[in-house]
This record gives structure tokens, sequence and C-alpha cells, in this order.
């Protein structure tokens, strides 16, 4: 070795630094790769990408080679570099030619490559996975042997090979990500996408129409009285039931009652048996908009009446109602829309007392506190903790809100107006 030219020991030098940085470089892109990217390129037939997959799943075959190289290239650089020094000056010279050779691998054989790894993992960890696919199969008895002494460490300390770290997201990881997505996904993509993870948080009494504001005919009405109902009615399916919301018979469809009323043959004995031949579909007031929803493609469902424990009805959900939640309000009539709002030329808005809080919010952007009460009245009750008289003020968050009108012991009217 000392009767090598001095020219051939530098240039087998810098090589064994270059094969030290590949390894630096791509050890820190292979361990700092998006999992869920590489799955999905691997998922498309990528080649690179399948087999970059592969090295990950034995990790500790991959970090061997990855070791093994490097180790061996550092010794090589180190006794190159005394054989070198030896040529030229004498045993004096070595801690000033230790001390280069140490800044150079320091730099160019960690630090840069290590840096460029971490700024383009994905690019170098698929053009790599060539490399260490062959190297793991010619190193394979020497890393086996390797990871034979390190896993069996491993076990004095209860640590095995096979406890891979787990790789899936939870559903706040989830709306983290989409929350970073915003050069890619439009922001109201991102509000439908962070809407459908919290389906599995809200029930369906946050969201149904309360008791008091359903829309539903009294068997027991006069027929005039009906009538004027089915024609001023602005829904599609409305509740039947005979003197009280508990004892519902049916569920009308008009599409039927105006059949029968443009033939001339729809009485109240029709319009009870149309009623009846829709039978009820009643859910548990628990019930999580994540399997409402399922339940109402199971059961070729648009509407269900909410029931307590009791079996009492508190509410009326349809799917229109729970598919708003995700992608936001489906009419555009404004009348409709805002039937329970109604802006004031002061910017205050006059806001119906049993409106549900989501939705206000939904409708007007707001961000009024969802984690209690259902509706506005019931809010407003949870902050003063009494009936309060007409005229009386509160701050809740950055918003003000005017007790307008009060109907037995109920907050009919408020007003509110956003600080």
């Amino acid at each position: 070795m000392n009767d090598l030219p001095a020219g051939l020991l530098l240039l087998a030098i810098l090589l064994l630094i270059v094969i030290c940085a590949f390894f630096a470089s791509t050890e820190t892109a292979l361990m700092s790769i998006n999992r869920y990217r590489l799955k999905h390129k691997a998922q498309l037939g990528i080649r690179s990408a399948k087999l970059t997959e592969r090295l990950l799943t034995k990790p500790d075959r991959l970090i061997g080679v990855m070791l093994l190289g490097s180790t061996f290239a550092n010794v090589g650089v180190a006794t190159l570099t005394t054989l070198l020094t030896l040529q030229i000056y004498d045993e004096s010279g070595l801690i000033i030619a230790s001390g280069v050779a140490s800044i150079l691998m320091f730099i160019f054989g960690e630090l840069a490559p290590k840096t460029f790894g971490a700024l383009h993992p994905e690019r170098l960890a698929l053009t790599s996975s060539w490399v260490y696919v062959v190297l793991d199969k010619l190193l394979y008895p020497i890393i086996w042997c390797a990871n034979l002494a390190a896993n069996t460490l491993l076990k004095v300390f209860g640590v095995t090979s096979q406890q891979v770290s787990s790789h899936s997201l939870s559903s706040d990881e989830i709306r983290t990500i989409v929350a970073e997505t915003s050069n890619l996904i439009s922001k109201s993509h991102q509000r439908m996408l962070v809407s459908i993870l919290d389906l599995e948080k809200i029930s369906v009494e946050d969201i149904m129409i309360p008791r008091s504001d359903i829309t539903a005919i009294n068997a027991a009405d006069e027929w005039d009285d009906i009538l004027e109902q089915l024609r001023s009615s602005s829904h599609t399916r409305l509740p039947v039931y005979e003197d009280s919301l508990d004892n519902i018979i049916g569920i009308l469809h008009l599409k039927t009652v105006a059949k029968n009323l443009a033939r001339g043959d729809l009485d109240k004995d029709t319009l009870i048996e149309l009623a009846k031949s829709r039978e009820p579909y009643f859910v548990p007031a628990g019930t999580s908009l994540n399997t409402q929803l399922h339940n109402f493609q199971v059961n070729r469902r648009r509407i269900a009446l909410v029931v307590s424990e009791y079996g009492d009805v508190q509410g009326l959900i349809t799917l229109e109602d729970l598919l708003e939640e995700i992608v936001g309000e489906f009419t555009t009539d404004t009348a409709t829309l805002y039937r329970d709002i109604h802006k004031e030329p002061s910017g205050s808005y006059v806001v119906s007392g049993s409106i549900n809080v989501r939705t206000l919010n939904r409708r007007l952007g707001w961000t009024l506190p969802t984690d209690g009460p259902r509706t506005l009245n019931g809010l407003i009750y949870e902050q003063l903790e009494s009936i309060p008289d007409p005229g009386t003020s509160l701050k809740l968050n950055s918003y003000t809100i005017e007790i307008i009108q009060i109907v037995d012991n109920v907050v009919k009217m408020a007003r509110i107006r956003s600080l």
C-alpha cells in the first residue's frame, strides 16, 4: 500500500467520500419520505416506488446495509488518509491530515448530503432503491449475522424487529393535513373534507328541527284547514299525526297528494290512507350523523323522526339537513335561507331563538359555541342561568346578544351583532 501513487490514493479518498455522501443522503431520504405519497405511486405501478416500499417494510435490513456501507467507507477514508500523509510528510503531519479529512467528511460526506436528502427525499429515495436492492442481496449474509446480534440485544430491552411503527392517521392528523393543502385544495373543498371528519362527532340532535318547529298535519283538524296547509306547504314530505306528535301515523308525500287532488278524489280518509302507506321512520336521539347517513342510504329514506329514550318525538331530521353539514346550504331562495335570520341596516341580525346554533354559524360564518345547548334560546339560558327580560343584553365571545321578545318563558327573538 505504501507503494501506491499519491494521486491514486487521493482519488480513492475522494471516491470513498462520495460513497459516504451517497449513504448519508439516501438514509435521510428513505427515512423521511412521505409514506402515503409513496404508497400512491406504488399503486400506480411505478417500479421504483414498489421497490422503495418493499425496502421500508424491513427497516433493520435496510439500516444494516446503510451502516455497513458507510462504516467501511469511513474506515477506508481514515486508512488511506494516513497512508497518503506518511508518503508526503512524516508522522507529525498525521494530526493536520486527520483534521482536514474530518472536516471534509463532515461537510461533503455528511452535512451537505443529508441536507440534500431532506430537501429532495422522494427523488433520491426512488432512485437509490435500485442500488439498495442489489446491495441487500450481495451483503445478505453479513447483514443477517449483524441483525441477529443486534436484534438479540434489543430483545433484552423488550424490542422486536416486528414492532414496525404504525403510519395510520387519526382524524385530527388528517384535519391538519387538509389544512396544510391550501395551495392544492380550495377553501370550500377543505371545509367539506373537515365536515366529513366531523360527522362522527355530531349527533342528529345537533342539527334536527326541534319538535316545536316541525311542520306536520294533524288528522283531527278540519278538512279545509288541512287543504290550506297542503297548498301552502314548502315541503315535499309531511308527517301526519292524530292529536299529538307522539302519535305519528305516517309520512305523506305531496306528489301523491297532488295526483289524487287532480283527479278530485282526495278527502280526509284518502289522505290518512296515503299517509299510512309510508310508515314513519324513527331514530334514537344520540345517533351520530355518520351512522344516520348510512341508515338513510340503507333504508332508502329521506326523513326521520328523532325520539328520546322514552319514545317521545324530539325533532325531525332530513337527508338534506345532513348533507348541508358537509356541502353547505342547498337552497338559493333567500326567503327560505334566511327565514329565521333578518339583517338590519345597522349590520346586526334579528334571529329566531329556536334556530339551531350550528345552522346559524354555517349561514353567517360565525363561531358561536356548539359544544353545549343546540339552540340559540338554550345558549342564552346557559349563559344567563335565568329567564331574561326583554331588553337584556349579554356578551358571548365576540358577539353581543340583545333579547327582543320572550314568549312563554322562551326567547322568541334576539338581536345579535358580531364585534
